[in-house]
């Protein structure tokens, strides 16, 4: 979780998103390539996305709304494969989430809407994506959900984290 530091008055804040020699001295050396923006309604569920060609790091915020936006770790030689790290980010609280490669990421939408920013370390590839399905029993992600989300057809016929283990491409995510 990064939290950055914010100026408010009454004008309104100011803050920083990423200062390259902050994350270079916390031990992160980030150059961001790609940036993006998506805006989702309540009950939206998008992920669990994963990049395995080139596998790519995201740092994610929230601009408007809030959402529960989530980790999960794949690496196969990890001690920590398959545990997730969830967390509320919003435009009031302004934490961001860093996701580093090797970890699926997704996120639900708690209010009324939410506009989510991810900037890339790596250029989106579509061939070298995939996704693991968001509700995958084996990993157990707590989503704030009372009825059944809102999915793309990708992400409603994503593949399972034991089917993602067994196929050859996941031993490219270190």
């Amino acid at each position: 979780m990064i939290e950055p530091q914010v100026h408010e008055d009454e004008r309104g804040y100011f803050m920083e998103v990423f200062h390259r020699d902050k994350f270079r001295e916390a031990g992160f050396d980030l150059n961001f390539v790609q940036e993006n923006i998506s805006l989702s309604k309540r009950g939206v569920v998008r992920g669990l996305h994963f990049q395995w060609d080139k596998p790519l790091a995201k740092l994610i915020r929230i601009v408007r709304g809030s959402a529960l936006v989530v980790a999960v770790d794949i690496r196969k030689s990890s001690p920590t494969l398959g545990k997730w790290f969830g967390l509320e980010l919003s435009e009031e609280n302004k934490k961001q989430l860093y996701v580093m490669p090797g970890f699926a990421s997704g996120f639900s939408v708690i209010s009324g809407e939410a506009a989510v920013n991810y900037n890339y370390t790596a250029v989106y590839n579509p061939a070298g994506e995939s996704n693991i399905l968001w509700k995958d029993p084996d990993i157990g992600i707590e989503w704030p959900l009372n009825t059944e989300p809102i999915l793309s057809p990708r992400d409603a016929e994503a593949i399972s984290f034991a089917d993602w283990l067994k196929d050859p491409r996941s031993d490219l995510i270190h």
